[in-house]
């Protein structure tokens, strides 16, 4: 008679506190800057305070004689070093080299000239104030639109006119949809220039060690491994003899999402003082010299019936790329052209993108990286649409939706959309602020003379970036699963997680599937030297795909420890259940200790199969994955002031099946932190001269916590079948949704008043005038 086996309980979709908390909130993590060796060098930057200059002269004597100053270094000395790399292409894309330390010329505010390196951070800072530049200034362009105009100073003076590269896509018959068109909307709309302001800047520790041959580089990244690859390849030597660490990093949304002149700088640095050295970049350089989000100059045009149904949208992008390209920087605004028909059904777009070299820092992936441009573009489009036509923002998008039965969907720009419900959020989140209430507590307030608004938002976003033919460095992952001797378990992701919680989500389904304690599974990460090679986190991939290889680990290592269960209890087959391998015919069980130790004593093994119990798995996605999901924000203005009350945040998001609630409620709270700071407060301002008036906190708006909304978050959920899990990710999800639901709610408010469009952010002294006009 069998012998009834009791499951334990299933920790995927438990709301379970992040493992890593612990010793982040008591100061016992590691950070970059906390690293300290014996003979620590310091180094300081030496940057252009102009936008574009020629070089005349460097004069670093002074400099080298102060006291602690052990070298000096300028284009002179790393000239012979590869260039910064850009990964992106595009067809006639003009790639502007971008040396380590400036040559002949600077063209942004911040571009490295020289390094001073000292046995103390502050003799360092002190001396780089004594190195002596003899620049010639010339003029600027900090503007897409004027960078573009006949005349503008050319960035680089080999491309007069400032243009990067042109892209063109379209799908359907986009001339016959506007043809047939009985309405056709258009609106300029602005995506502004972000700063990410991650709250750890950059920094990097290089520690030369000569007897091996070898350099050990700790950055604050999210590619460790990548970053491995490319920083070889600047300093011209094996990439095994380079060893990237990352340790914990505080705050990425992208920026991190590269490889800057600073991480080779200072490997080079330290091979040639034979010391260790450390540079940390400072609020400054990070504004001025990390790279920059969004900057979209957007012009739309939304053709539609009058019945609301929307028949093609042609969109020219024009986006400012800054000065030269990082890692990514042409690609981003590709990205926002996939994404621009949204969750709607339309089958005729148009697009035109025109890359424009600005005297900027570079603008590259932040927080979204071209969804949330796409993502504002449309659903404003839909509300502009919507008062045209004297409709409600809801019916209209319900009436445009992607069908429940149309998946998978491909969609006009080529993508295949893998599953979705797109109505079921906006409903939920309708119900759950009462929408017909407030459109009648809204008539009553407007009678009143208050300006109430309710905005709308819904979104989709392309994730799990992504099958390795659409992306320059490959878009799989990897994982490694080791049941150590003892029976405990460890985990190398080739993700690099900087707080999305992995070191928790991965523990819960390698908890579910091998039927041990969280507790026993540790989750190592951001070490080239003992993690396989991986492609990192960014682009919400972290446990879409490389969720998915440890899924798939597991099942070669779950076959692996069946074979020894079932040798060890001599049953034809065991099940696993509770941390043992369990005979269901008699109910006799060995541990996943005494599996262990039977796999690595390796005293007898089942028939073809080797000792230990190790599984690496590479997986490589079959497509992206497309979570959704809609926002729906209550607002009311002052008319005196123009100051912006959120009265409510609801947000419902559609990411998959969900592993930890918990750890998605706080992705999707942060997002929305994110994504009304771009609505309401953020912009990187640079005058006509190229230099950074928002250059320091006191100057650039955050978010601040008691300005926060409480934010009522949800969830539906719609399985993605693109990978084992089900999931789809949620890193950026509500950062997309956010800002035009905040804008559409606002610009609700102002109708009466003849509002039809602002562009973000809506400060109070914009919402004021936009008032006094409207009453005038």
């Amino acid at each position: 008679m069998a012998t009834t086996i009791s499951k334990p309980e299933t920790l995927f979709g438990k709301r379970i506190r992040r493992q890593e908390d612990p010793r982040l909130i008591t100061g016992t993590a590691v950070y970059l800057d906390d690293i300290k060796m014996p003979g620590m060098h310091h180094a300081c930057i030496v940057r252009s305070p102009h936008a574009a200059a020629k070089i005349r002269a460097i004069d670093t004597a002074a400099a080298a004689g102060r006291p602690g100053v052990v070298a000096v270094f300028t284009a002179k000395d790393t000239g012979h070093l590869g260039a910064v790399p850009c990964a992106a292409s595009l067809p006639g894309l003009r790639v502007p080299r971008h040396d380590l330390l400036a040559r002949d010329r600077v063209y942004y505010v911040g571009h490295p000239v020289a390094v001073v390196v000292a046995t103390d951070r502050y003799l360092a800072r002190d001396a780089a104030e004594m190195v002596e530049v003899d620049y010639e200034p010339l003029p600027a362009v900090a503007d897409p639109e004027k960078a573009l105009a006949e005349g503008a100073p050319a960035v680089h003076p080999e491309w007069p006119g400032n243009v990067a590269f042109t892209f063109h896509q379209e799908g359907g018959n986009i001339e016959q949809a506007f043809s047939e068109a009985e309405v056709v909307v258009k609106q300029r709309i602005t995506s502004q220039r972000l700063i990410p302001t991650a709250l750890e800047t950059r920094g990097v520790v290089a520690d030369w060690r000569p007897g091996e041959n070898s350099v050990t580089l700790f950055s604050s990244t999210q590619i460790p491994h990548l970053m491995r690859t490319l920083v070889a390849g600047i300093l011209g030597m094996p990439e095994n003899r380079l060893r990237v660490v990352t340790p914990e990093v505080g705050g990425g949304f992208g920026s991190k999402l590269n490889v800057y002149a600073e991480e080779a700088l200072m490997a080079f640095i330290s091979m040639r003082i034979q010391k260790p050295v450390k540079w940390v970049e400072s609020r400054r350089e990070n504004f001025t010299c990390t790279i920059h989000g969004r900057g979209h100059v957007d012009y739309f045009e939304l053709a539609a019936r009058r019945d609301g149904v929307m028949l093609g949208l042609k969109l020219k992008l024009i986006q400012d790329l800054g000065a030269y390209h990082q890692l990514l920087t042409p690609a981003i605004p590709t990205l926002s052209v996939l994404m621009m028909p949204g969750l709607y059904k339309f089958q005729n777009v148009s697009a035109d993108i025109v890359g424009v070299f600005t005297n900027c820092v570079p603008t590259d992936a932040y927080r979204g990286a071209g969804r949330p441009e796409a993502t504002h573009g449309i659903e404003r489009m839909v509300d502009i649409l919507a008062a045209e036509l004297a409709m409600d923002p809801v019916e209209i998008r319900l009436k445009n939706f992607v069908g429940n039965d149309e998946f998978p969907y491909t969609t006009p720009t080529g993508l295949s959309y893998d599953s979705g419900n797109y109505a079921a959020p906006l409903r939920k989140a309708l119900e759950q602020v009462d929408y017909p209430a407030l459109r009648r507590e809204q008539a009553q307030a407007r009678e009143e003379g208050r300006l109430m608004g309710i905005g709308v938002s819904t979104y989709g976003e392309i994730c799990a970036i992504g099958p390795s033919p659409s992306m320059p460095a490959g878009g799989w992952e990897s994982a490694t699963v080791k049941i150590e001797p003892t029976g405990k378990v460890t985990v190398l992701t080739g993700a690099s997680p900087h707080g999305q919680g992995e070191e928790t989500t991965f523990a819960q389904v390698v908890a579910d599937e091998l039927g041990v304690p969280m507790d026993d599974v540790l989750v190592v990460h951001g070490d080239t030297s003992v993690v396989q090679y991986g492609i990192g986190t960014f682009g919400s991939r972290g446990t879409a795909v490389g969720g998915a290889a440890l899924f798939y680990a597991l099942q070669d290592l779950k076959a692996k420890v069946k074979k020894f269960g079932a040798m060890l209890l001599d049953a034809p087959a065991v099940i696993l259940s509770g941390g043992s391998c369990v005979d269901e015919r008699t109910g006799k069980s060995v541990s996943f200790a005494e599996v262990a130790a039977a796999a690595y004593h390796a005293k007898r093994l089942p028939p073809a199969t080797e000792p230990g119990l190790v599984s690496t798995h590479f997986w490589e996605p079959p497509n992206f994955t497309f979570p959704f999901g809609a926002h729906v924000v209550v607002s009311e203005v002052d008319r005196e002031t123009g100051d912006i009350r959120i009265r409510r945040y609801v947000a419902v998001d559609d990411c998959g099946k969900i592993i930890n609630p918990l750890l998605v409620d706080g992705q999707v709270h942060g997002g929305v932190a994110q994504g009304l700071g771009q609505a309401l407060w953020e912009q990187a301002v640079y005058d006509e001269n190229g230099q950074l008036i928002t250059g320091e906190l006191t100057d650039y708006a955050l978010p601040k916590a008691h300005l926060m909304p409480w934010i009522e978050s949800s969830h539906t959920e719609t399985p993605s079948p693109v990978n084992p899990l089900g999931v789809k990710g949620v890193g950026e999800a509500g950062t997309i949704g956010c800002s035009p639901a905040v804008v559409n709610s606002v610009v609700d408010a102002l109708s009466p008043l003849g509002v039809r469009h602002l562009d973000m952010p809506l400060t109070p002294e914009k919402i004021w005038k936009a008032i006094q006009g409207g009453q005038a």
